[in-house]
C-alpha cells in the first residue's frame, strides 16, 4: 500500500513529469469541449514509478482548483489494485461524498454514459483496459469510451504488461496511441528504475531473459539477490525465512509466485474437495485466495491486497493478484509453459492454464494466436516484482539446467 500512497516522495524525473502533466491538463481543460477527450500517455517499463506518479497526481488533482468538485476519477482494471486505491481514498477522506471516485473502467463507463463529461480520468495499468466486449462491458474499446466521457484521460501504459486477449493491442495500435499523444506533446516517459534496488546489469539480465528469451551469466550485484533454487521446497523455505526477518507481526512482502500453469477455477473447488494447488512432484502449495480464514481474519484483511494478508505466505500468487505491486522478495516458479530449446526461451501454450492468454482473439477481422506474446508478458510481470531480490525455480528441466549454469557457484540457492 505504501507504493500507491500519494505521499510517497517523487524522484526528480517524476516531479518534473507531474508538473508537466498538470500544465497539460490545465491547457486541455481550457480548450473548448470536443467530442473526444485528450489523452496524456505515461510510458515506462515495469518498476519505473508510474503508479507512484499517478497516485500523486490523483491526490493533488482532488485538492486542486484546476478541476471541478467531484470531477476527478481513478480507474484500474485489476481487483487487487482497486482494493488498495479504495482503501487509500477512504483513509484520506476522498470518498466521503463521492463513493465511486475509485472504480473499475466498466463501472465508470456504465454510470457515466449519457451524462456530462467529467474533467479528468486517471487510468492505472491502462494495458489492462478491454479492447473487446466482455460480459458487463458491451463496448469495443474502453479507452475510446473513456475519451468520450472525460475531457482528459491520463493513462499509464506498458505494452510488455498486456496479459489477456481481451485487452490485446498489436504493436501498430500501441504505436498509434503513443504517436497521437506525442503529436500533441502529451507523451511522457519514465526511465528511472524505482522498484528494483539493483545495478543496471541485473535489470538488463532480467529484461534479456524475460523479453528477449536469452540466458546470460547472472551478474554479481551487492544490492540485489538473484538466485536459482534447486527445488520448490527450498524456494518456499527461503521466502518464509525472508518474510519472518522483515516483519514478525503480520505479512511482509516476501511471497511465492508462479506462471498460470496449474488449474484454477474461481468460485469452484476441484473434484477432490481440496483447493486449487501448484503441484511439482510431491510438493504443493495452494494457489492465491485459496486458504480458508475466519471471520475475524477476514475483517483484519479488509482493505488489504493479497500480498499484504498474513496467510498468503503459504499460497502462490499469480499476475491476477500481484501485477502492479512491489514485493521485497519474490520467489517465482516458472511452470512448464516456459521452456528452453536451442538456446532460447519458447512458450508452450498447451502447457498453460491461462485461457485469457491462450485463447484466440479476433483482431482486424481475423482470428489470431497471440499466446507467445502474452505468456512472455506474464513472465515479465512476475520477474519484475522484487525490490531487493528474486529467487527462481523452473519446472522445465532444460530451462532449469540453463539457469543453474548461468548462476555458477555464486547465485544458486541450495
Amino acid at each position: 500500500m505504501f507504493k500507491a500512497s500519494p505521499f510517497h516522495s517523487l524522484n526528480a524525473e517524476q516531479h518534473e513529469s507531474k508538473n508537466e502533466i498538470f500544465g497539460k491538463i490545465e491547457s486541455a481543460l481550457k480548450e473548448s469541449s470536443t467530442e473526444r477527450g485528450k489523452t496524456i500517455f505515461i510510458a515506462g517499463q515495469a518498476g519505473t514509478g508510474k503508479t507512484v506518479l499517478l497516485s500523486n497526481l490523483f491526490y493533488d488533482l482532488t485538492n486542486s482548483s484546476l478541476v471541478r468538485k467531484d470531477s476527478v476519477y481513478l480507474l484500474v482494471n485489476h481487483d487487487q489494485q482497486k482494493t488498495v486505491y479504495k482503501t487509500i481514498a477512504h483513509k484520506l477522506g476522498l470518498d466521503h461524498e463521492h463513493k465511486d471516485i475509485v472504480s473499475k473502467p466498466t463501472h465508470f463507463i456504465q454510470k457515466h454514459t449519457g451524462a456530462a463529461k467529467v474533467d479528468v480520468v486517471l487510468v492505472d495499468e491502462a494495458h489492462l483496459l478491454l479492447t473487446q466486449g466482455k460480459m458487463a462491458y458491451r463496448g469495443h474499446n474502453q479507452l475510446e469510451d473513456l475519451l468520450k466521457l472525460a475531457k482528459v484521460v491520463v493513462i499509464v501504459f506498458d505494452k510488455y504488461q498486456i496479459l489477456t486477449t481481451e485487452g490485446y493491442l498489436d504493436d501498430m495500435a500501441v504505436r498509434k496511441l503513443e504517436d497521437d499523444a506525442e503529436r500533441e506533446g502529451n507523451r511522457i516517459e519514465l526511465t528511472h528504475q524505482e522498484r528494483m534496488i539493483a545495478e543496471q546489469r541485473t535489470i538488463d539480465w532480467l529484461r534479456n531473459f524475460a523479453i528477449d528469451g536469452r540466458i546470460n551469466a547472472i551478474p554479481d550485484d551487492a544490492q540485489y539477490q538473484l538466485k536459482i533454487a534447486t527445488s520448490p521446497e527450498k524456494l518456499h523455505a527461503k521466502i518464509k525465512a525472508l518474510d519472518r526477518l522483515k516483519n514478525s507481526n503480520g505479512a511482509s512482502l516476501a511471497r511465492m509466485l508462479a506462471t498460470f500453469d496449474w488449474p484454477y477455477v474461481e468460485k469452484r473447488k476441484p473434484k477432490d474437495g481440496d483447493c486449487w494447488r501448484v503441484k511439482i512432484g510431491t510438493w504443493s502449495l495452494p494457489w492465491n485466495l485459496q486458504i480458508p480464514i475466519s471471520r475475524q481474519e477476514k475483517r483484519r484483511n479488509k482493505g488489504l491486497a493479497w500480498a499484504e494478508q498474513f496467510q498468503t505466505i503459504n499460497e502462490v500468487g499469480s499476475t491476477f493478484t500481484i501485477q502492479g505491486f512491489d514485493l521485497n522478495y519474490a520467489g517465482v516458479i516458472i511452470g512448464p509453459s516456459v521452456k528452453y530449446r536451442d538456446g532460447k526461451l519458447i512458450f508452450d501454450k498447451q502447457a498453460s492454464k491461462n485461457k485469457k492468454a491462450t485463447n484466440q482473439r479476433t483482431w482486424k477481422h481475423q482470428k489470431i494466436d497471440v499466446s507467445e506474446e502474452l505468456l512472455r508478458n506474464e513472465l515479465n510481470v512476475l520477474l519484475t516484482c522484487g525490490v531487493h531480490g528474486l529467487y527462481i525455480f523452473a519446472v522445465d528441466e532444460e530451462l532449469q539446467q540453463a539457469l543453474l549454469r548461468a548462476a555458477g557457484n555464486q547465485h544458486i540457492l541450495r
